[in-house]
């Protein structure tokens, strides 16, 4: 298998503030979507290559298109930090071309920006933090580089008429009322709330919570004694709330990318350890495809 190329780049800090990305989107002419990342860099490079979103050389490489990072980019694997500087520096060069890199923030973020070092490799706890003396929480803190730009993010967002979320939309979300504008400013204004005051913030304990965007798994099955599986009503209802058509999630795995509730639904977690790769999710001339990092592109009907 050939060597994946590691980005090296030095970047001049203004300490400016990052400003909150749009979170709909029309007219955007293709889209290639991946989530789940969770530091497998090498997969990422490859999977980028593979659909020519990136050159040999790591460079932006998909001119007008979008890039959609579905969430979840830390936690598990060891390179989360290689994965995160790439995707920072693609966001930079696609937008001098107006291209654009959407990266939403998932269950993951969520908990390494809080504090909660479940998943963590051994190596930013063992290696990074403990050489540096920084704590792994103040390494990605609001006054870190990317601590800042992953702050700016949105949950959730919209291309033409297609939602991107990590978890996914409940029915309880709708019936509370929220809108994709709210989702977005209660989830990043909240990020930074110590847990005394978060047990007085009900909206932001609600969208952190098993029944929000981000841990949501009711598209996919039931979780006893918290929600039963969805029903194509109840996603209808959340379809027509949004006032679109699909929603893409990760989240929850599924053994290839494919849809689900006739197509109301696209799947985007796929098993990395077990297919070997990531697949990504691509819309051309309004059709949808699996791709696959061996390049193989086959159509989802």
């Amino acid at each position: 298998m050939a060597t994946v190329p590691i980005l090296k780049k030095t970047y001049t800090i203004a300490n400016l503030p990052f400003s909150t990305p749009p979170a709909d989107y029309r007219n955007v002419p293709r889209f290639f979507a991946v989530s789940d990342l969770h530091g497998e860099y090498e997969h990422l490079v490859r999977i980028l290559q593979s659909g020519a979103v990136i050159d040999s050389n790591l460079h932006w490489n998909y001119g007008t298109g979008h890039l959609v990072i579905d969430g979840d980019i830390f936690d598990r694997g060891d390179k989360v930090t290689e994965c995160l500087w790439l995707i920072y520096h693609l966001e930079q060069e696609a937008s001098l071309v107006g291209g654009r890199v959407h990266t939403l923030l998932g269950n993951h973020e969520l908990m390494v920006l809080r504090g909660d070092n479940r998943y963590i490799d051994e190596k930013y706890l063992n290696g990074i933090s403990r050489k540096s003396r920084i704590s792994h929480v103040d390494l990605f803190g609001p006054d870190s580089e990317l601590g800042r730009w992953l702050r700016s993010k949105n949950s959730v967002e919209k291309i033409d008429d297609i939602l991107f979320v990590h978890g996914g939309l409940s029915p309880f979300l709708i019936d509370s009322g929220y809108t994709i504008a709210s989702i977005n400013q209660v989830a990043r204004t909240s990020l930074d709330l110590r847990s005394s005051q978060l047990l007085f913030a009900d909206s932001a304990r609600f969208l952190y919570g098993s029944k929000g965007p981000f841990w949501y798994r009711g598209y996919h099955y039931e979780m006893e004694d918290r929600y039963p599986m969805a029903t194509t009503n109840e996603i209808d209802r959340v379809l027509d709330h949004f006032d679109a058509a699909s929603i893409v999630v990760g989240h929850s795995e599924v053994d290839s990318i494919s849809t689900l509730f006739d197509s109301r639904l696209i799947g985007i977690d796929v098993p990395v350890d077990e297919l070997g790769s990531l697949q990504a999710l691509v819309r051309e001339d309004g059709k949808f495809y699996r791709l696959k990092a061996d390049g193989t592109k086959t159509k989802i009907e």
